[in-house]
This record gives C-alpha cells, structure tokens and sequence, in this order.
C-alpha cells in the first residue's frame, strides 16, 4: 500500500549543506508524488501543541450564544454550517476560529486581516494560540526555504512574500454527527486548500483522506504529535502545476459519534504577489492566466461561503 512520506525536519534545520540538500529533494518529490508529507523532529514544542488541543476543547465547549458573540467576520468564530467546499452547496460538518497575525503599527492592513478575535475565556486561549501560530508561521517559512531550490529559486524567495503574509491558523471542531444531519453532508467535503502549503497539527480523530494520483483515496495517518504539510492551489498555480494541489476530505468515519479537532495552518502570501507561473516550471507554457494572490484569494473566499 502507498503511504505518504514522512520526514524529518531537524535533517534540514540541524543537517549539513548534503543532508539540507536531501530534505529539500525528499520533500519536492513527496509534494510532487502525493501532495502531502509527513513532518517529524519539528521545531513546535509538544506541550504547546498538548495545551493547544485541551484549549480548542474548552473554546468548542462554550454555549453557543457565547461563541456567537465572536463571530461575523475572518478572525474569530465561524458557526457550524457555513463553509461548503467549492462547487458543493451541502455546508461541511464543522466550525472553527481563525487567528491571524496581530496588525503591525504604522502599516496598512491587508484586505483579508483584522484585529483577532479573542474570547474571554479559556484565560490562556490567546497566549496559547499566538504562540503556536507564531510557530507553524516559523516552520512554513523553513519549509519554503528547502523547498525554493528545487524550483531553481534562491533560499530566501519566499520570506519577503510569506513572513507577514494572510496566513491563517484555524482551530477547528467536528462535533458528533447526529442522527439528524444531512445523508450527504460529511465533515469536510474533497477539495483543495486555496494557499500555498498547509500545515496541519495531526488531528485528535480519524477522517483525514487524500486523493492518490491512481484516482483511490488513501488515509492520512500519523502519530498525533506530527505535522501533516500538503500543497495548495496558489502552490500549484505558481510552480505550473508541477506540484499540484492534492485533493483531500476528512470523511464520517466509525469515530464520527465522538468530537474531532484539527488545526490547519495556511500558508498564504501577501495579497499583492503574483502568482505567475515561475520561469523555471512554465516549460511549454503556462497553465493558468497571471493572477495575484488576493484576487485569487478573494475569488475562493467567494466560492467557499466565507466572502459576500
């Protein structure tokens, strides 16, 4: 049976000029093979990542009318039944709160961040979840720096584009699928993030599936202290398609009567980068007309029910 690859990230942060090398071959192929890999030996602590999950319990716990009072908008809460995937118009089984970077003073906001949103209780949330975004931000930009190479970039393209980029965090909550919801809604339907690498901290729950290249779908599992990355459409629209977006869903499994939690992160860039096709992978041509990463963002938010 295929099974996602799984690499060490100390190989690149701690390796020597070969093994940086090795981790960045390893980790185009996986990309360009599955679309996702599997990241060991990460640089996010694992009582922060323990601390992150007992904290999304709590959040998720709250009444509703509560939770409601933190929602409206692309920081904060988001109710159950609102995103749908592209092209699906049954809403996923699922709701969630997203954090961005805290605004910069003195600097003009992007059209996609706000001030976060934060609850008042848990009284750690926002420590906690700032910590850990700061974090997964870290290691998407290390990931990116292995990856530049491998598409005849310089290490540090990427940094300028995603340090300070729309990146969001989101926590999100599966509650147990009742006897009342709709046969053919799941608790996130196939489709492919929108950015250009996810991060995702293994989830607390099973579902997870991505679409292999033979057309099967294949579980994504791992041990619950690994990092999942798999490649988005901007990726994809940037190197030409050479590494795709992989489709995935996270479907109603035998543990679909107990709550699931996950958190993506997703890697995005800042609104103004173009995502045309880069002169090393457009080869005969390009696939997809020049388009910049916040009109392509604001298209998707559209599509997927987040955007008027």
């Amino acid at each position: 049976m295929r099974k996602v690859p799984e690499l060490s990230l100390s190989q690149f942060t701690d390796g020597d000029r070969a093994a940086r090398a090795a981790f960045s071959e390893a980790l185009s192929a996986g990309l360009r093979e599955y679309g996702f890999v599997i990241l060991t030996d990460h640089n996010v602590a694992l009582p922060l990542l323990e601390r992150a999950y007992a904290l999304a319990g709590e959040v998720f716990a709250l009444p509703e009318a509560e939770k409601r009072r933190y929602a409206g908008g692309l920081r904060g809460y988001t109710p159950f039944g609102i995103e749908h995937a592209k092209g699906n118009p049954t809403p996923d089984l699922k709701e969630f709160w997203q954090i961005g970077h805290d605004p910069e003073p003195g600097r003009a906001p992007s059209p996609f961040s706000a001030p976060n949103v934060w609850p008042e209780r848990p009284a750690d949330f926002q420590t906690v979840f700032q910590d850990l975004f700061a974090a997964l931000n870290e290691t998407g930009c290390l990931l990116l720096e292995a990856l530049a190479p491998t598409l005849g970039l310089a290490e540090d393209y990427f940094e300028p584009l995603v340090r300070r980029g729309d990146s969001v965090l989101r926590v999100l909550h599966y509650p147990p699928i009742g006897k009342d919801a709709d046969p053919g809604a799941v608790r996130a339907a196939a489709h492919e993030d929108i950015n250009l690498l996810t991060i995702l901290v293994a989830a607390r729950g099973a579902g997870l599936e991505l679409l292999d290249r033979d057309g099967a779908w294949l579980p994504v599992r791992t041990e619950v202290n690994a990092l999942i990355v798999d490649s988005g459409d901007m990726m994809a629209r940037l190197t030409n398609n050479v590494i795709p977006a992989t489709t995935h869903r996270v479907v109603n499994s035998e543990q679909s009567q107990t709550s699931r939690y996950s958190m993506p992160f997703f890697m995005h860039p800042t609104p103004e980068t173009s995502l045309a096709a880069l002169a090393s992978c457009i080869g005969a041509g390009a696939s997809h007309a020049p388009i910049s990463a916040g009109d392509f963002l604001a298209e998707r938010l559209k599509e997927i029910g987040l955007k008027a």
